[in-house]
């Protein structure tokens, strides 16, 4: 029976209702699948695998394939329907392997965070060579997102230790990673983040991936503690950075799924500034997908998880994001706080006497001005288009653009304040000055690979076009976007 990829036992089975589902929106027939299968085993060198019909049947009523069955199935349903359908979305698990939730809800397990890194990075991976885009089927938001995401800061009882005791013959054994060689991978992780804030998230994202997936498979060896929590934390970042880039691109779900496996990596590498920082990245995508309730949730979880670990320039970057998700909720007096909060904290920046780790380098005070400024524009929008509210954005983030054209590293943040400019001048009703920050900010995106800032800027040539279509500036405006922003180009 092995050869034909069956669990070798049927107990207590029950049909599998997720994996039904697939294979009926697939359109296949059992025969067809049989095929696929044996023919993407004989390219794995599983040339033993010899699937047909019945044990296609088999399977829809609950067996559990062995591997690599399991994973060709994901491969190709991944590729069927052009998202990453992962082992756990077609409920097949290894055997005497948990069953794991999909979606977002997962277990806090060092050996789970590790399973799904691995398996959602190589799909996504497979995906990307094939051509096709890795995004979900469905975004997690509401208490669905938030209360998974409430257990980051509960302890996990009785958890099994996720390495090897050190030994002194450790050194000695294949698969330890030398100091060398861990901080080759902690620069190689600071390197692609300097990547993504000057070219934008599209040119690297797949090198980020990659470099995730081979992450994992160092943790699935055994390692000394002290190294694989460190290989978590560099697990936990690039995670991070692969959603940060995949939100940059428009891939939201595909985002969403990276930045909570972050935050179980975070979890399993004991770092919690790191995990509220994964949170705030997770808020400002709600922000940009117009839940600022749920952006609300995710903050002040990060506050408290971290209130008496962080520094202050993380401390700040939360009170900004706070008041991000305020002002977009149209709550003028909370925002003013939460902005408050952040300058006086940021304030303290020099005093800190401990060196911030890299992920926070970028929150300078170039991005206090500007998310402080983005805050009362946004506040601007959620009262009516107030120009009192963009009279408050005006002087910051002129700061910010004036800072960030001197800051060579930080191309993207460079365009996005610029087109912040021009939405703050449009609604001061000076589509002139608008039209021309936003002509600024085409010139800088034609260098940086964002879906993101391409679409602001569209949306914001789309506003002017429409208040002020007469207007020659606006005319010219127009004309230059055709030219320099012909479509979206998604990576």
């Amino acid at each position: 029976m092995g050869g034909n990829g069956g669990s070798g036992t049927n107990a207590d089975k029950r049909p599998n209702e997720l994996l039904g589902s697939w294979f009926v929106r697939s359109g296949w027939s059992k025969g067809e699948l049989a095929r696929q299968v044996n023919r993407r085993a004989r390219q794995l060198g599983a040339n033993h695998i010899s699937t047909d019909t019945s044990r296609v049947r088999r399977w829809l009523d609950g067996e559990n394939p062995r591997e690599p069955i399991p994973r060709i199935l994901s491969e190709l349903f991944s590729e069927r329907f052009g998202c990453v359908v992962s082992i756990e979305d077609l409920g097949l698990r290894a055997a005497r392997q948990p069953t794991a939730a999909s979606g977002v809800d997962l277990p806090w397990t060092g050996p789970q965070t590790v399973a799904q890194l691995g398996e959602f990075s190589r799909s996504d991976l497979m995906l990307a060579r094939r051509g096709f885009l890795g995004t979900s089927l469905a975004l997690s938001a509401g208490p669905s997102l938030i209360e998974p995401m409430q257990r980051w800061l509960v302890p996990t009882p009785g958890a099994p230790a996720a390495s090897a005791p050190e030994s002194p013959l450790d050194s000695r054994r294949p698969g330890r990673l030398s100091k060398p060689e861990l901080e080759l991978l902690e620069s190689t992780t600071r390197m692609f983040r300097q990547w993504d804030a000057q070219c934008g998230g599209g040119l690297r994202r797949k090198a980020v991936v990659g470099q995730l997936h081979e992450v994992t498979d160092l943790l699935q060896e055994p390692q000394p503690e002290a190294t694989t929590r460190k290989l978590f934390k560099v697990a936990a970042e690039l995670a991070e950075l692969a959603g940060w880039m995949s939100y940059d691109v428009g891939l939201q779900p595909t985002a969403q799924k990276y930045f909570v496996l972050a935050l179980h990596a975070a979890k399993e590498a004991g770092d919690r500034p790191l995990g509220s920082y994964i949170l705030s990245s997770m808020s400002r995508q709600m922000i940009h997908l117009g839940r600022p309730d749920d952006a609300l949730e995710l903050v002040h979880l990060a506050q408290y998880g971290s209130r008496d670990c962080a520094g202050p320039r993380t401390q700040a970057m939360l009170y900004a994001m706070e008041a991000r998700a305020y002002a977009n909720m149209g709550q003028p007096g909370r925002t003013k706080r939460a902005v408050r909060m952040a300058e006086d904290t940021f304030s303290e920046v020099d005093e800190w006497d401990e060196p911030d780790p890299d992920w926070i380098r970028f929150f300078s005070e170039a991005e206090l001005y500007a998310e402080n400024s983005h805050s009362f524009r946004d506040l601007a929008y959620s009262a009516g288009r107030s120009p009192a509210y963009a009279s408050l954005a005006e002087p910051l983030m002129r700061r910010a653009v004036d800072l960030f054209a001197k800051d060579g590293e930080h191309q993207r943040s460079y365009a996005l304040n610029l087109i912040g400019m021009a939405t703050v001048h449009l609604l001061q009703d000076e589509p002139e000055a608008g039209a021309e920050f936003a002509s600024r900010a085409m010139t800088v995106a034609k260098k940086v690979r964002s879906e993101r800032v391409n679409t602001r800027i569209r949306k914001t040539v789309g506003t002017a076009v429409r208040d002020h279509a007469e207007l020659g500036a606006v005319i010219d405006l127009a004309e230059q976007l055709a030219v320099d922003l012909p479509e979206s180009e998604a990576v």
